[in-house]
Parts: C-alpha cells; structure tokens; sequence
C-alpha cells in the first residue's frame, strides 16, 4: 500500500513537471516564432498565458490589434495658494504631486531607481526580453511571480492610470497584480511606440514624476517633502536608494509603517547599485551603516490644513469654484483646483494677516462664551483685500471656537453661489456717514445745526422720496405697522437731544442727529449713495433698503469686507473699487488665467468724500471713538466710525487711512446678533453693554498701529470752504 501510494505521488509530480516543462516548451517556441516582432513575446511573462492556450498566431494577431498610441498628459499636479509676498497660504491635491525636469533630481534616485526597477533601462527598446526569459523561467519552474515590466511599461501603466483617475474613473484603474493577458500585450505593445516618440531621458522624468510613493507624495519631488523634508535635487544616497525601494510596494516598504522591510529593501537597492558600478563599495558600506532618519513633512491638504489665513483660503476656493473662467462646471472646475497644478497669488499681505490673526485672537481670549471677533483690511484704490481674520479654528479643537463659517463675507455671490460667509452683522451706527454724505452732496454745509432733540416722527410725516417710493417704519416695537413713523428715537447717552451742528451729531454718533439730517434729504439720494459704495445684504446680496428707517442706523447685515472697502470708497478721494483677492493665477504650463482685474469707477464726489474725512477724522479725537487709542490718530491722519447695534450684538469700528481700511468687528457671530452684548464677562472684564470703542476698537487701534507703517498714509485732502459753512459752537454734552 505505501509503495503504491508512493508510487502515484511520483508519477503526479512528474506528470506536473511534464506539463510544466510542456507549457515551457511551447513559451519559448513562442519566444523563438515571434523574434521578428521584437517583444511580442513580453506577454508570455503573465502565467496565465499558457493556461489559457493563446497560440503563437493568435497572439500576434491580438497583439496587432492592439492601438500603438498613447497620448501623455501631464499628471495630475498640486495647486498652490500664495500671499503677495510669496508665502504658503495653502495646497490643494487629489494627487500630492510636484512635477520637476530630471536635472532638478538628485543623480542618486535616477541611478537607484533604474537600478532596483530596470538595470538594462538605456538599453532595451520599451522591452527587456533577458527580463521576460527570467521571469518566465522562475514562474513556471519555481512557482514565483516576478515581473518583467521595465521603466517604460511602468510609465505606460502609469499614464494610463492616471488618465483614467483624472477623469473620476477611479474603478477603471489597473494594479499590476490585476493585469491580464490583453492588459499586458497593450502594455509592451505602447512601450515599444513609447520608446521611438520619447528620448530616455524624457521616459525616465516622466516616470520619477508620476510614479507613487505614498498615498500623500507622487513623484520624487513629493516624496523627497514628504520623507525628509527636503528637495528631490538634495537627495543623498541612503535616502534615493529608500524611495527606490519604496517603488515596488508602497505599503509594505513604507519606512514609517514597516521600517525594518525598508530598511532591508533599502539595502537591496545599494547592493543592486554597487553591483552595476554606479557606487563604489566604500559609498555602498557608508550607506548601508546609515539609521533611517525620516523629517516627515505631510502636506497640509485644502483651507482646514493652511498654513495661514484658512477662512480668506476658503473664500479664494469659493471664487474659482463659482466661475466659469475656470471651467464650464462644478466638477471640472474641481478637477482644475485639484489636479491643475495651478499658482494662485492672492491679494493678502502675510504681514498684515499675522498681525490681524494675533489681534482677533487677542481679542476674546479663551472665548467660553464663543463670542466672535473679525478683522478685514483693503487698500484704497485697488480693492486688493490684505488680510481678513477671524477668531475661530476652521476644524474643532479642545477649548477652541470652531466654525467653518467666514465672518467677513458676503454668504452668496452676485450670481447667488454660496461663499460659505456669515451673511453679514447689524451695521449699527456705522451707516451714518452715508446719510451724512448724501447731505454734503445735495449741497448742506458740514456745521450746518439740525433739531436733534426730536424723538417722534409720527404716520404721515413729510419724508421726501423723488423716487416715489414709500419708506418704512423706525420702531422700538418689534410689530408697529406705521410706514414712515418712527415712534420713539434713542441716544446712547442722555444729554444729546438739543440742536447741534450737524458734523457734531456724526462724529458723537446721536441717532437723532442722523434722523434730523435725514428730514432735509431726499431719501432716493441715500439710497444712491449707499449703492454706490457697494452696499448691499450680506445675506442675499439685495439692496439695502434706505427708505426703511431702521436702515438709517444700520438695521441690515453687512459683510466687513464690504464695509471695509465702503470706507476706502472715501479714503480713496470717492472712487470705488471692486474688492479683489487674486492677483495671478497661472496653470501647469505656465500659461496665465485671467483673475480680478482692478474695477474703478466715480463713485462719491471728491469733494462729499473730503467733507466726510474731515467729519470722521474728530471720531477719534473728540467723538464716540475718543477711548479707542489716540495713538492711531497721533501718527497718521485717521478718520473712524464706530457702530453698535440695539441689543449690543454687534460693535464696530471701520477705521482708514489713505494707505488701508479695515473693519474691526466683534458680537454674536453665528446667531443673527440674537444674543445680546450686555452684563457680560468678556476676557475677564465685565461689561455691563458692549459698545463699538470697547472691543472692537481697540482690536482695530491695535492691529492699525502695527500695519500702518507698511502703508504709508498721506494727509486727506480737506473739503472746499463753501462745504465748511458756520456754527456757534455747541455745548458739550458729555
């Protein structure tokens, strides 16, 4: 009985060896057929070739069938985001990749790589065939599974892969263990025509380009970042001869996950390299006694992950995504940020944006109670926006105040997209100067008194609109229905309802002062006005609507951004321009994409913007302002407005110089101003209500006195004599 069974098991193997030496047989009879088609026997190197019965002629003519073209896309590359300065905002990849010429790569990874992936690389023509008989030879008779693939069908499968992933057909990729018979004749077959369209050198920096390493660095440049934190060009030998290794199995030779398997791959490749000749022994043994040393420098992927100014990176993505400039969809736009490999030079001064940072940050300090505080800087006569902070993480953090909200933005675009803005805060008293230029441009004198000790404006008051247009009620009562009544005005201190000059009521911010002026208006005047700095909704971008009486004082949310640059409208001598945030974008190739232009245009007249200068220059000095920091307006000339809302919601303070102006605000952020900013414990103060000089203003002072050197500011030029008029001094009131 054991000598029968011994017998069969005998006869078994060399049945197997028969069938083995057979399948053999025919391979190289299959090898010797086709030698006049140069490497169509490359597909033999697939096992299943044999099992699967592919005769020689069927072969060749599948093989023939087969397309010889590959069109070789640039891969996909990362997007970087830059201040004006040339410093990292942010990154955006589905591919962590930087594409690089092969004289900017260390001669250490090219020979290692070629070493370990493709000794006879500079002498095959896209096929190695001593590879093919090797591998055929240790599949069939020792049961291994080796490759044959040379550098050139690695980058054929490489191109084609990524073409595939670029396009989002991410399940239509081919993994070198998936590749059957018909994959790998396609492979050769476009590796031959590979080799006689592209020089070597051009195959292998295509290749090191686009070649994975890790699911966060494709390319050498990418892994050079990533691993150690330097340069592909700077790669030393120990390290090149790492990366190499990696090549074959990202994960299993990952020297952050399996550092024993990298260091012993690692080896491999130096022992490959010395046997070639391309490092001597001394370099071979100084290498191989070399510790892995890994600096890892994971890439900071999209707006959460920036190195600065996450909220104004947000707004930026916003931009490219909702214009079409970029691509005629949602999806290629994507693909544009994403895999692009675009520049973006924003707008933003990382000087000014450090600064706002720690200021807004300062602010509230630990912040239990997640009040939000916000800084928005534009420079008159560009609209360029040089820094936009807000006292919030992007991603939650133990103890911090997340939200991905941005404060300082409108929430949609003129064309309706979303911009991921707060939609605006109450503008509070920060509004007045637009009814107060509106008065200087129907031709009233800045010293001009009005009634401001008036508090009831009843149904049917003569309001005048030469537009037609019905005004709406001021009321302290939340459901008054009365058009144009205003039942009962406050001032935010007693002592302020009397006649005074119409400048005094402005830079002391009474409310009846504004109504008082409004009564000689015509409110489609206003409302001109208001539209024409750019004023609007911050919610929907609608118009605000100035024959609403609460709107005088500021009853609608509007973004600090375009409060900020409504300011800059009369720092900038009355010219409005359209806030920008991009200076540059250019593509992979170099080729630019156009951006923002600057947009100028007469807004105010010069003359109304100089009176309103004149006016807003005394808030600091001897107004609502006068606590926040006369140092400010000690060392440029400085003109301000401060703001609160109601309920003490929202405070402001909008200050400027001819060099900047920024919108400082602070309030309930995330509930509508619902929340009201009175008896309360902010950074350890008490309150008993907020009003726009105590936070807000010093948040601006302070962040104003260490940017206005950088923008150096001139003297505003001061209204015509005939604007100025008369007055007896007023009575102090305060």
């Amino acid at each position: 009985m054991a000598l029968s069974k011994a017998w069969g098991l005998d006869m078994a193997k060399k049945k197997r060896r028969r069938r083995r030496g057979s399948a053999l047989g025919r391979l190289l009879g299959f090898l010797a057929a086709s030698a006049t088609c140069g490497v169509l026997v490359a597909s033999l190197v697939v096992p299943a070739v044999a099992a699967a019965g592919f005769g020689v002629s069927n072969s060749i003519g599948f093989f023939e069938s087969l397309p010889e073209e590959l069109t070789v896309q640039p891969p996909s590359q990362s997007t970087k985001v830059l201040t004006s300065d040339g410093q990292p905002i942010a990154t955006f990849y589905a591919e962590n990749r930087v594409r690089i010429p092969l004289d900017q790569m260390s001669p250490y990874i090219k020979d290692a790589v070629i070493a370990i992936e493709d000794s006879r690389f500079y002498e095959h023509a896209g096929i190695d065939p001593q590879g093919i008989v090797r591998a055929m030879v240790a599949n069939l008779t020792k049961g291994e599974q080796q490759g044959a693939s040379t550098i050139t069908q690695q980058y054929v499968t490489n191109v084609i892969n990524e073409a595939r992933l670029s396009q989002d057909r991410p399940d239509e990729v081919t993994l070198s263990g998936q590749k059957d018979v018909g994959d790998k004749l396609r492979e050769m077959k476009l590796a031959i025509a590979l080799e006689k369209k592209y020089s070597k050198e051009q195959i292998l920096e295509g290749y090191l380009n686009i070649v994975f390493f890790n699911s966060a660095a494709y390319g050498v440049e990418a892994a050079a970042r990533y691993f150690f934190s330097t340069t592909a060009k700077d790669l030393n030998l120990p390290q090149s001869a790492l990366l190499a290794g990696l090549v074959n199995s990202p994960t299993f030779y990952n020297p952050a996950i399996n550092p024993e398997n990298s260091l012993a791959r690692r080896n491999q490749v130096l022992s490959e390299m010395l046997r070639l000749g391309k490092i001597n022994q001394q370099e071979h043994d100084e290498a191989v006694a070399t510790p892995i040393e890994l600096k890892v420098s994971p890439e900071r992927q999209g707006c959460a992950n920036a190195v600065m100014a996450p909220y104004f990176c947000d707004y930026i993505s916003h931009l490219i995504l909702n214009n079409p400039a970029f691509g005629p969809n949602q999806t290629e736009r994507e693909r544009k940020l994403y895999r692009g490999g675009l520049t973006i030079t924003t707008t933003l001064d990382s000087r000014l944006q450090a600064a706002a940072q720690a200021q807004v940050d300062a602010t509230a300090g630990a912040n239990p109670d997640r009040w939000g505080a916000a800084l928005v800087t534009v420079q008159p006569g560009t609209g360029r926006i040089l820094a936009m902070a807000q006292n919030t993480v992007f991603l939650a953090e133990p103890g911090k105040f997340d939200t991905q909200l941005n404060f300082n933005v409108d929430a949609k675009d003129p064309q309706g997209q979303d911009l991921n803005g707060a939609g605006g805060f109450q503008t509070g008293s920060t509004m007045k100067p637009f009814t107060f230029a509106e008065w200087l441009n129907e031709g009233k004198t800045i010293t001009t008194v009005v009634d401001a000790s008036r508090r009831v404006y009843p149904l049917g008051f003569p309001w005048r609109s030469s537009c037609g247009k019905v005004l709406g009620a001021y009321s302290t009562a939340q459901n008054n229905p009365e058009l144009g009544a205003a039942d009962d005005l406050q001032n935010s201190e007693e002592g302020f309802y009397r006649p005074m000059p119409v400048n005094y009521g402005l830079y002391n911010s009474i409310n009846t002062a504004t109504f008082a002026s409004a009564t000689q208006l015509d409110f489609c005047g206003i409302q001109k006005m208001v539209d024409s700095v750019g004023l609007h909704s911050g919610l929907d971008g609608s118009p605000i609507n100035m024959h609403q009486l609460g709107n005088l004082l500021g009853a609608t949310g509007v973004a600090p951004l375009h409060l900020a640059n409504a300011f800059a409208t009369f720092a900038n001598d009355g010219r409005y321009c359209n806030p920008i945030a991009l200076l540059e974008i250019t593509d992979a190739t170099g080729g630019k994409i156009p951006v923002q232009p600057v947009a100028c245009r007469d807004a105010v007249k010069p003359d109304v913007a100089r009176g309103v200068n004149s006016v807003l220059q005394d808030v600091l000095v001897k107004g609502s302002g006068f606590w926040v920091n006369p140092k400010v307006h000690d060392k440029w000339p400085t003109a301000a407005k401060t703001g609160t809302s109601n309920n003490n919601g929202a405070t402001w303070i909008v200050g400027y110089t001819t060099g900047l102006a920024t919108a400082s605000f602070f309030g309930d952020a995330l509930e509508g101003q619902k929340r009201a900013g009175q008896n309360v414990t902010i950074n350890g103060t008490f309150y008993p209500r907020l009003d726009g000089y105590m936070l807000a203003g010093p948040q601006w002072a302070n962040y104003m006195v260490k940017v206005g050197p950088l923008y150096p500011a001139a003297p505003f030029p001061g209204p015509p004599a005939s604007m100025l008029g008369s007055s007896p001094s007023p009575t102090p009131g305060r």
